[in-house]
């Protein structure tokens, strides 16, 4: 592993994010992985954090829950092959299968936190969350609220994205790439 000064890597990380990066969570033997859209990092009580935004019906929200910690992998190089992973990643839910086995990603454990790198997303931010608030929906503009919590969907449709969100700021314990 190559120890990393996150601040470097800004440019990269705010290039990958809207194009989807990974947050990884594991919770006794239990590994998963979703893909996320938004986030930033900053600095707030003179720490610097990984912020990140997971839906209530998620799996991971259950694990950070739990463990309050998780692991944000970004790609160095968006490979076909790595595409198509962050895209599964994000479509699936890891609560009874192993999406990153069936993925054909390698996991490596974490050195300040359990949750795990990926090999072959290589930059990974290690994260202890010590600060979350769900959202206020009462307070999200109409606009946004109708176009990303939509609550018109017909029950049938699966993962129909009407729940909100739960902001988690990760404090940035460690940041390496994976060799």
């Amino acid at each position: 592993m190559k120890q990393i000064n996150v601040i470097d890597y800004l440019p990269k990380i705010m290039e990958e994010l809207p194009k989807g990066i990974l947050v990884n969570t594991k919770n006794g033997n239990k590994t998963d992985s979703m893909t996320i859209g938004w986030g930033q990092i900053g600095i707030e009580w003179g720490k610097l954090f990984f912020t990140i935004y997971i839906r209530h019906g998620r799996f991971t929200h259950k694990q950070i829950e739990e463990t309050k910690e998780f692991t944000v992998s970004i790609p160095l190089d968006r490979t076909p092959e790595i595409a198509k992973a962050i895209g599964y990643l994000g479509t699936t839910s890891g609560e009874k299968i192993d999406k990153l086995a069936e993925c054909n990603l390698t996991v490596i454990d974490g050195i300040k936190v359990n949750s795990p790198a990926i090999k072959e997303i290589p930059l990974t931010i290690e994260c202890k969350v010590i600060y979350s608030q769900e959202q206020d929906h009462d307070n999200i503009p109409t606009e946004l609220k109708n176009k990303f919590y939509p609550q018109d969907k017909p029950s049938s449709e699966p993962r129909a994205n009407m729940d909100y969100h739960t902001v988690y700021y990760g404090e940035i314990v460690n940041a390496y790439i994976v060799k």
